[in-house]
Parts: C-alpha cells; sequence; structure tokens
C-alpha cells in the first residue's frame, strides 16, 4: 500500500516538473477501466490485509495478557467459580471456564448414562475448538491476498502491454524507445501486486504461528482445568510464583517428588490423583 502511494506521488512529481512521462498515472490512464479495476482491487487487498493484520494483533495480544494473569493469580482461589468470578467477562480462559462448570451441572441431567470424565473432556474441547477458529476467522483472507495478488497485478500487466503494442502497431513506431517505455510501464502492475501479496503471506504466517502458541496454552489451562475438576480440587498446577521447595523426597521409584504433592498413575505432577507421596 505505501509504495502504491509512493508510485502515485513520484509519477505526480514527474508530470510536474516534465521528467519521465511513464508512471503509475500514466499507466492507469492509458490501461483504461481494466487496468483501474485491478489497481482499485489491489489497493483494497491492501488495506484489507492490514487491517486483518492488526485487528489479530490487538485480540492475540489481549488474550496473552490474560494468560499471563492467570498463570499469576488465578490457582489461588480456593475453587473455579470464585477464580471465574476474577476473570474478565469476555476472556477465552474464562469461558473454559464456565464452561466447564457447565458440563459439570449438565451431566446430573443426562438420562443415559455418559462417563463424567468424558463428558466435562468433550466440552472443554468443544470450548477449545470455538476459541481457536474465532483466532483463525479472517487469516483466509490473507491467504487468499498472499495467493492471487501477483496474479491479478500480472493480469494488469498483460493488459498494459496489449494496449500499448496496439497502439506501437497502430502509430508504425517499431523502436526500441518506442517498445521499452510503454512495456516497462505496465510492469508496475505486476510490482503492486507483489507489494500487496508478500506482507499479507508474512502476516498470515506470523499470525498463525501466534495462534498455535496461544492454543496450546489454551489446551494446557483446560488440562488443568479438568484435572482440577476430576479430582474435586486436590490437583493444581505449581503457581510461577509459587515459593520453591527447599528440599525434595526421592521415591523408592528413583523419581523425585515434592513433599505433599499429589501424583498420577504416570508418576508426574498433576491430573488425577491416585496417592500421596
Amino acid at each position: 500500500m505505501l509504495i502504491t502511494f509512493a508510485a502515485a506521488a513520484a509519477a505526480n512529481g514527474a508530470a510536474a516538473h516534465g521528467g519521465n512521462p511513464y508512471g503509475l498515472i500514466p499507466a492507469l490512464q492509458q490501461g483504461g477501466p481494466l487496468t483501474i479495476a485491478v489497481f482499485v482491487i489491489l489497493v483494497i487487498m491492501s488495506v484489507g490485509s492490514f487491517y486483518v493484520l492488526f485487528a489479530k494483533l490487538f485480540e492475540q495480544n489481549r488474550i496473552m495478557q490474560q494468560g499471563k494473569k492467570i498463570r499469576a493469580s488465578f490457582w489461588s482461589t480456593s475453587s473455579l467459580k470464585d477464580g471465574s468470578s476474577k476473570l474478565e467477562k469476555d476472556s477465552a480462559y474464562r469461558q473454559i471456564v464456565d464452561d466447564g462448570l457447565r458440563a459439570e451441572d449438565q451431566h446430573t441431567l443426562l438420562t443415559n448414562e455418559v462417563d463424567q470424565h468424558d463428558w466435562t473432556l468433550n466440552a472443554l474441547a468443544r470450548t477449545r475448538g470455538q476459541i481457536g477458529a474465532k483466532l483463525n476467522k479472517g487469516l483466509s483472507f490473507l491467504a487468499t491476498t498472499g495467493s492471487t495478488a501477483p496474479f491479478i497485478g500480472l493480469f494488469g500487466t498483460v493488459i498494459g502491454i496489449l494496449g500499448a503494442l496496439v497502439k506501437i502497431g497502430a502509430a508504425g513506431q517499431a523502436s526500441i524507445d518506442a517498445v521499452a517505455g510503454p512495456v516497462g510501464e505496465a510492469l508496475i502492475m505486476t510490482a503492486i501486486g507483489l507489494a500487496v501479496a508478500v506482507p499479507a503471506v508474512l502476516a498470515f504466517n506470523w499470525l498463525q504461528a501466534r495462534n498455535k502458541a496461544i492454543m496450546e496454552d489454551l489446551t494446557t489451562f483446560s488440562n488443568d482445568v479438568h484435572g482440577f475438576m476430576a479430582s474435586g480440587g486436590s490437583v493444581k498446577p505449581v503457581s510461577s510464583s509459587a515459593a520453591p521447595v527447599a528440599r525434595a523426597n526421592t521415591t523408592g521409584t528413583g523419581t523425585t517428588t515434592r513433599p505433599g504433592a499429589t501424583t498420577t498413575t504416570a508418576g508426574q505432577v498433576g491430573g488425577v490423583p491416585t496417592s500421596k507421596a
């Protein structure tokens, strides 16, 4: 987009000083309605790409800030309901907690026997899927722009070259200076198409990587919530702000656990409790 405006400004400046007659504005004037339509489409794609980029960055940063607050203070509460009440109303993390609690309450209303573990796990997975779909909304526009903008620009170039060659043939001039100028001018549309496509592709890949990191964090939080619910509140993830343990105990199997930590069947901290160290 910036390159487009810069090219337009350069063309206007050149025309004002009687310099190079070739540029974006002359190319649009000589190309006709098709070339102008291609240029307008590329401008719309460029503006839309930057809008999606900044909108998604704002959305992602908000969720990441919520994740930092979760790790700092959420698990210090006595219950999930108390922790949920301290989260932002539209928070993705609050949605996971509320849907987990709702699934736990609705399990008692089922007429057919369904394991509560599976019922709650499916509800949390469904919530994560909804959040992931919302995060990915709009990225398809970036992918479409990145894959089609160069060809749209190339189409504008073909139209420009065709018009230039027709005019050169009608004028009867076949010298190199008569051909190179109009043909080179038509290549501006290809350059604009690339200038639109490259930022869109970079933005798409960057946002996808950030979405992946966010979903991994949400999956970890969802598993922690499920472990808390399945253990009746006995199992909580270790808070990053928790005080360090002075000495660790070594069990007979050679594994090391913290005093009073709850272990699972896999011998790891967290999950469904089986024994006390």
